[in-house]
């Protein structure tokens, strides 16, 4: 995983980001063969095995990263109180989901804190967050929820708090308050497909919030 992080971040130009993440689905790991219970000890081995294999070597590993790239960012997703810790402690970004804008505000706050514990810049750590949306008219919170049943094979019911979803201006103004909450990056999950038609319409929502803002004209 090293050397394939460190292949992509050469061939990006510095662009590339690992998202890690234990996540929470018990028959995923039956399936691998590997204790669900140890998954968060494991992601720690692994996470120190990484940066073992990007730093200085003595010349008798396999594993060498020739040529040598910067330092790959490694972001933790999840919401629970262990990945925020994680991302504290070792990481570069947090991205959780499943977070309303109050709670994630909240938990931003925790997380600085955290870091600052660790020994670290509070600041180190990128503020993210994945939020699911479905564009659309009002019955889109419906639709998004079903289609992310279909995906998760989850009933629907559990996806209805957390989709933002309503007319393109809704959903702009939505993943604003994420943005006022202290998130610097925001990735939009689409409950829909296809997913560019919902792009567009978001592109074009915050066009014309700018465009307002421009010319003072009213919200």
């Amino acid at each position: 995983m090293a050397k394939q992080a460190t292949a992509l971040q050469l061939l990006s130009g510095g662009r590339f980001v690992l998202g890690l993440g234990v996540g929470i689905h018990e028959g995923e790991y039956e399936r691998a063969g590997v204790d669900f219970h140890r998954r968060g000890r494991l992601m720690d081995e692994g996470v120190a095995r990484l940066h073992e294999a990007w730093g200085p070597h003595d010349g008798t590993s396999d594993y060498v990263q020739e040529p040598a790239a910067a330092g790959v960012p490694l972001w933790f997703g999840g919401k629970s109180d262990a990945a925020r810790r994680r991302a504290a402690a070792v990481g570069d970004g947090w991205i959780p989901l499943f977070l309303a804008p109050h709670d994630y505000a909240a938990a931003l706050a925790a997380l600085r804190r955290e870091t600052e514990d660790a020994g670290r810049d509070p600041e180190a750590v990128e503020p993210a967050v994945v939020v699911f949306a479905c564009v659309g008219d009002d019955d889109a919170g419906g639709r998004g929820a079903a289609w992310l049943s279909r995906l998760y094979r989850l009933p629907a019911k559990a996806f209805e708090r957390h989709l933002v979803a309503g007319s393109p201006e809704a959903c702009a103004s939505a993943l604003r308050r994420y943005a006022a909450a202290g998130a610097r990056h925001i990735v939009v999950m689409v409950a829909g497909s296809p997913a560019v038609e919902h792009f567009a319409l978001l592109r074009a929502a915050f066009s014309r919030d700018e465009e307002r803002v421009l010319t003072g004209a009213p919200a």
